[in-house]
């Protein structure tokens, strides 16, 4: 092989290499964000501004809210994440008398989706006994997460 085409071949290698190198930095870094971001929408934040839910508004009976706590669920029909959340929210209620779950499905209420700011399904606020949005969670929230959200509303109901 002559020496200009081996240095050719070479340099062809050198850059293929490079190219592998910066497609696996950006599919890393592309990754760690995904991860990052799912992390995130399932983690509870408080809500700063004192907002009051009125049951009525979402169709539901004016004494639906829980005595302790109430968990609000916003789905939409197409929502892959939506009934599994559903049953595990239900079942929490369940197993509380002193909980509700409302399930309400935004699909054909853009009012409600905008009155309570919902980017995505599901979306789940905790109300206290008073109906006062405490926690809101985007995405599917963890169970064990939930549970501790409902005994400090527990801890504080008692405190009062």
């Amino acid at each position: 092989m002559l020496p200009a085409a081996r240095d050719g071949l070479l340099w062809a290698v050198v850059e293929l290499m490079a190219v592998a190198v910066v497609l696996a930095c950006l599919l890393a870094v592309t990754g760690g964000i995904g991860v990052f971001v799912r992390w995130r929408a399932s983690r509870p934040y408080p809500i700063p501004r004192f907002d009051v839910v009125d049951p009525r508004r979402l169709g539901a009976d004016p004494d639906a809210l829980g005595r302790t706590a109430t968990l609000l669920q916003f789905s939409t029909e197409t929502c892959h994440r939506c009934p599994a959340v559903h049953r595990t929210l239900a079942e929490m209620a369940r197993d509380c008398d002193d909980v509700v779950h409302l399930d309400v499905d935004v699909t054909d209420r853009p009012d409600i989706a905008r009155r309570f700011r919902i980017a995505q399904t599901p979306t789940t606020l905790i109300l206290d006994g008073r109906g006062v949005v405490r926690t809101r969670f985007g995405g599917a929230p963890r169970r064990d997460v939930v549970q501790l959200e409902i005994l400090r509303l527990r801890a504080d109901s008692a405190s009062v």
